[in-house]
């Protein structure tokens, strides 16, 4: 049987590594001055954002900022379906953006707009460049730092352009709702002091702008940094240089985007019109296709990877093509939450996750782009879905016999294996056939550069 979870091996990366490791390494300690800094961000933030508003402007721009925030979660929690990562991250990413992310930007553009100001004795231009020139570039360097970070300590968790576009967009939620509570805040503020009220308000006004036609505006413009990343994490390590170069790029069309936005005002009074119907409607629209069609690509690796594993028995042969169905993926963790419970319901979703990853897991490797933990991290895999697997393939069968004649058997053996079809049910014991029976693909080597 070979080393690998459950066995009572030592794993690489994991045991007795640690226990070797400095206490400024080891996962708590690093998770805790993380947790620490975002929790001190969030205090300061909060007191400069109240010193600001005032407690009833805060308030009050607390209860509109957080309106648009659960639709952007679930939309971009959607995007993240086929290879759902987990919540940690995204918890993360949205307190970077709201807390560490929001107080560097009210920081560093407080200090560059004064500076400017004192420079060239002219404070309404510094406030012009402050917003079209600072605000761009340290606003979107300050959200790309979540998805550097998540890009460097969870790259198991970042595999391509949907989890750039998750991470980015949650961060840029994060941090746009802060920036709505200042904004929405000081707008009631001003109201309360000119006793205005209703529509005619600069409340309602500022609610409208930043609420209902453009909640979407900073994460659009931190996706583009994300779809860098998520391209760089599709690229070959050998590829060096592209994978410097490329959230790079997507950082600076997030900046001029972003300057494009913050301009708008300065192109007369149909700028932010002009620039909302030329630039950001079309953006969006783009960048939701790209998504989708990058989802339905994901989907077809699904189908293509994961006969080999059913071919060697880890599993059955109409699992490729209903793991790579979101519509018979749905209906399998229905059937079991509403016959077996929750927590049947929650294993089936992690054999479909854990099958999703698999699947890339061997995409990455026959294109030359896994990492030299390829084999500890294919049989991780493999055996987190022997233990789910009484309980998944019921759920899945019902899904298969819901959704024919979409998954149509018997299964065709691809890649030319020479191992031939191995008959249903015909399942060898975890660790009785290494990986599955198979080599991963022709003559890999993990250490290929």
């Amino acid at each position: 049987m070979p080393p690998g979870p459950g066995t009572g091996a030592p794993v690489p990366g994991t045991g007795t590594a640690l226990r070797h490791a400095h206490w400024w390494q080891r996962r708590v300690v690093r998770a805790g001055a993380l947790i620490t800094l975002l929790a001190l961000s969030g205090l300061v933030i909060l007191a400069l954002v109240r010193e600001q508003t005032g407690t009833e402007g805060f308030l009050a721009g607390l209860g509109l900022a957080v309106l648009p925030v659960p639709l952007l979660i679930a939309a971009f929690r959607w995007l993240d379906r086929v290879e759902p990562g987990p919540w940690r991250n995204l918890l993360f990413s949205f307190a970077w953006g709201a807390c560490a992310a929001a107080l560097i930007a009210i920081v560093a553009n407080s200090f560059a707009t004064r500076w400017i100001a004192v420079a060239t004795a002219d404070p309404s231009s510094a406030d012009t460049l402050g917003a079209t020139v600072i605000a761009p570039v340290v606003e979107e360097s300050a959200k790309a730092a979540a998805v550097l970070l998540i890009f460097l300590f969870r790259r198991r968790d970042f595999t391509g352009i949907v989890d750039g576009v998750v991470i980015a967009g949650v961060t840029a939620t994060g941090f746009a709702f802060t920036e709505n509570i200042l904004y929405l805040g000081t707008a009631f503020g001003t109201d309360q002091l000119n006793g205005q009220s209703g529509l005619t308000s600069v409340t309602a006004a500022t609610f409208f702008v930043r609420i209902v036609m453009s909640p979407f505006a900073h994460p659009l413009f931190t996706v583009l940094t994300g779809i860098g990343f998520g391209i760089a994490a599709l690229s070959a390590e050998r590829h060096r240089v592209r994978r410097v170069l490329l959230p790079i790029a997507g950082l600076l069309l997030a900046m001029g985007m972003h300057a494009a936005w913050n301009g708008s005002s300065s192109f007369g009074p149909y700028g932010f019109f002009a620039v909302y119907a030329a630039f950001m409607v079309p953006a969006f629209g783009l960048l939701t296709w790209l998504v989708i069609w990058t989802r339905q690509r994901e989907l077809g690796t699904i189908r293509r990877e994961l006969p080999a594993y059913a071919a060697a028995g880890w599993l059955t042969p109409p699992e490729p093509l209903l793991l790579g169905s979101m519509r018979a993926r749905r209906l399998a963790r229905e059937y079991a939450g509403r016959h077996l419970g929750k927590p049947a319901a929650r294993a089936v979703a992690e054999y479909e996750a854990y099958a999703t990853s698999l699947a890339f897991l061997r995409h990455r490797g026959r294109r030359g782009r896994a990492g030299s933990d390829f084999v500890v991290r294919e049989r991780e895999l493999l055996h987190e879905l022997w233990r789910r697997k009484d309980v998944a393939r019921p759920a899945l069968a019902h899904a298969a016999a819901a959704t024919a004649p979409e998954v149509v058997p018997p299964y065709v053996l691809p890649y030319g294996h020479p191992q031939g079809q191995v008959p249903y049910g015909a399942m060898p014991p975890y660790g009785q056939v290494p990986y599955g029976g198979i080599a991963p693909y022709p003559a890999y080597n993990p250490y290929r550069s």
